[in-house]
């Protein structure tokens, strides 16, 4: 019966060019951007935390630790591993100062 069947869970969706484009462009506009390489998890797959020297950030998925650590260095900034040296105090001041200005 239809009923009885399990339910097969969804694939993670992996990174694409438009999230590859996405980082290009925020390095590329933003000043001080650091990388930090976030672990896969159940939910997604690897991804690259780009933050700058104001406290901005964003985050998309990348194809693996290895590609965005290669894309980091082929843009000139520095990048880590979150798992190992944690996030930068900046991004969470920045997210302090946006919802006080209600801007999230």
């Amino acid at each position: 019966m239809k009923w009885f069947r399990r339910h097969r869970p969804g694939t993670m969706r992996k990174s694409d060019n438009p999230d590859q484009a996405h980082l290009r462009e925020f390095a590329q506009t933003r000043q001080g951007v650091e990388g930090f390489v976030e672990p896969r998890t159940a939910v997604t797959e690897y991804t690259l935390l780009l933050v700058a020297i104001d406290g901005e950030w964003t985050r998309r998925r990348v194809p693996s630790v290895e590609w965005a650590h290669k894309f980091a260095n082929n843009l000139g900034i520095p990048s880590y591993d979150a798992a190992v040296v944690g996030y930068p105090p900046r991004m969470r001041e920045y997210n302090a100062r946006q919802k006080r200005n209600g801007t999230t």
